[in-house]
């Protein structure tokens, strides 16, 4: 019941803020699309945590940024990473520390513990739904390509 009543009074914020955005938009429709993506993402966000509700992740990443490589040379580098390093979690921060374009990179890409809603949707759909002590990838988002390491999941129902 409190999961829903939470979810409920978020869900109400949401919508009173969304009554401050333009009936009519002023500005070109791109403008309409952006704010109709970012609304999108909140109730990607409240959809996740009412899902993953009490569970919390602690994951590593190596990121390789569109600025390091276009796409498709971002997707066939990670998977040669990926089959070097195996499921090895030295390995792999031994990796994160060579390749990755991101600053947790200096700590073998460890990004600590984290709740659901906390992440970018596709990394956070990984990283509550994907198998502990695998590494999944490439993944896409909007901050480049990921390989990412679910090394625990605490709160899942058993």
């Amino acid at each position: 019941m409190d999961r829903f009543l939470l979810s409920l009074v978020f869900a109400l914020l949401v919508i009173s803020t969304s009554a401050f955005a333009p009936s009519r938009p002023s500005t070109p429709t791109y403008r309409h699309a952006a704010l109709e993506t970012q609304q999108n993402a909140i109730w990607d966000t409240v959809g996740s945590m009412y899902k993953n509700w009490g569970k919390k992740a602690t994951a590593s990443h190596i990121l390789f940024r569109p600025s390091q490589f276009p796409e498709d040379e971002a997707k066939a580098k990670l998977l040669e990473i990926k089959e070097e390093i195996g499921n090895d979690p030295e390995k792999f921060a031994a990796a994160a520390r060579e390749w990755s374009g991101c600053p947790s990179s200096k700590d073998g890409g460890s990004l600590g513990e984290f709740g659901p809603g906390m992440m970018v949707k596709n990394f956070d759909d990984v990283c509550f739904n994907e198998e502990v002590g695998v590494v999944h990838g490439p993944i896409s988002t909007q901050f480049g390509e990921h390989l990412i390491l679910i090394t625990q999941r605490t709160g899942e129902d058993n």
